[in-house]
């Protein structure tokens, strides 16, 4: 389980092999919200021992503690007015990278962010398959 959750706030537990999180920033002074996603571990590709053929797979942590968003307008607005004035959500964890998109772009479009100004975010980008429960 993951107890360091740097500056984000999530009420449940993180077990520690989760894939990634759908998290809300919401700017305390004026209210403007952000809906994204971040991967907490990141899978490299090795190449094969020598003399061997198959390539090999490395599991990495990513700097999710540290993130705050890939919004240049919000990050803009972080820099400007300091983390402080800023809540970090985690909303939803995930277990895998389809989940990962398919909920990030569910909760973006349940919540209008392309349609109202009250959020920073300024585009819906999403390539989803098939969801392996």
């Amino acid at each position: 389980m993951i107890d360091d959750l740097g500056h984000w706030r999530y009420s449940g537990e993180i077990l520690d092999d989760a894939y990634g999180f759908i998290y809300q920033i919401t700017n305390s002074v004026t209210g403007k919200k952000y809906i994204g996603k971040k991967q907490m571990i990141s899978v490299k590709k090795l190449s094969p021992l020598k003399g061997k053929k198959n390539k090999r797979w490395k599991t990495v942590g990513t700097d999710w503690r540290e993130y705050t968003s890939s919004s240049n307008e919000l990050n803009a607005d972080i820099e400007k007015l300091g983390k402080n004035s800023f809540e970090f959500d985690i909303l939803h964890i995930c277990e895998n990278k389809s989940q990962l998109a398919y909920f990030e772009a569910k909760m973006q479009f349940e919540n209008d962010v392309l349609l109202r100004e009250d959020y920073y975010n300024g585009i819906i980008n999403c390539r989803i398959g098939k969801i392996k429960i």
